[in-house]
């Protein structure tokens, strides 16, 4: 509304003023360079504290760096998911997930049959994001996670979707079950099926090691569940659930073609 615009224009001009009699400088709300990063944080290490981040977590928070190759990957993320949902899982090998995926459901029979037992949510669509999301493990990251996710906390183009899960990371150092140096995919994601720091507060069973497999896989299944994964309906019938692990159509129509392949065999 115009009237609430103009009071912010006011409050920023007297605050330029505050600053310019004080000698001091307003950190900035958010930053498009890694220039105002360092500027950035102590702002945000207040509200970490106000919302219970112990000081591990501030001690985490206090040595990170700005990620460049974070914000890199971040730009071109819209091309990733671009084009039909044929050209999105040749791409991402879907022809080798799935074969891959039928594999390991054999082998690891006993630990998907537990997790559909308890949670309702069938191997196939757990495999295809497995698959999808780390090649069943074999890619999980190597960009430090703390870093990535107050980036882009920090970043102008999306800080309030990133700022609980940067709130979140930080107080998963508290706990352990990250420390300052952890690595993980670009955007903050964490383990074998990349969860997003608050969701693995939110969804995370067990101990909460999203890089040890039974885990990562459970906790999968009960964030599906937790989206109203219904029991017995196939993928795409589940395709909201799917949804809310990732808002790209070609990501959640690969995954439900995958899954229902994995399932037929």
């Amino acid at each position: 509304m115009a009237f609430l615009a103009k009071g912010k224009i006011f409050a920023a001009a007297a605050l330029a003023v505050f600053a310019m009699a004080t000698g001091t400088q307003a950190a900035p709300s958010c930053g498009k360079t890694g220039a105002g990063f360092d500027a950035w944080k102590p702002g945000f290490a207040a509200e970490a504290k106000a919302e219970g981040v112990g000081p591990k977590g501030l001690a985490a928070l206090d040595g990170a760096t700005y990620a460049t190759k974070t914000i890199s990957v971040d730009r071109g993320i819209h091309k990733a998911f671009s084009g039909s949902v044929e050209d999105f899982m040749k791409r991402r090998g879907g022809a080798a997930i799935i074969s891959k995926g039928r594999s390991l459901k054999k082998s690891n029979a006993a630990l998907f049959s537990q997790i559909e037992s308890t949670y309702g949510v069938s191997p196939g669509v757990l495999l295809a994001i497995w698959g999808m999301e780390t090649g069943f493990g074999s890619a999980m990251g190597n960009q430090n996670t703390v870093s990535a996710i107050l980036t882009l906390a920090y970043d102008c183009r999306r800080p309030e979707f990133f700022h609980p899960h940067a709130i979140a990371a930080l107080k998963l150092v508290d706990r352990g079950a990250l420390t300052a140096s952890s690595v993980g995919a670009a955007h903050g994601e964490i383990g074998h099926t990349q969860f997003l720091p608050g969701n693995v507060l939110k969804y995370g069973v067990g101990s909460g090691n999203l890089r040890d497999k039974a885990t990562a896989l459970a906790s999968t299944a009960n964030f599906l569940k937790g989206h109203g994964w219904q029991r017995g309906a196939s993928a795409q019938a589940n395709i909201g659930a799917i949804a809310g692990w990732n808002d790209a159509s070609v990501y959640q129509q690969a995954i439900a073609r995958i899954a229902t392949a994995i399932d037929a065999n």
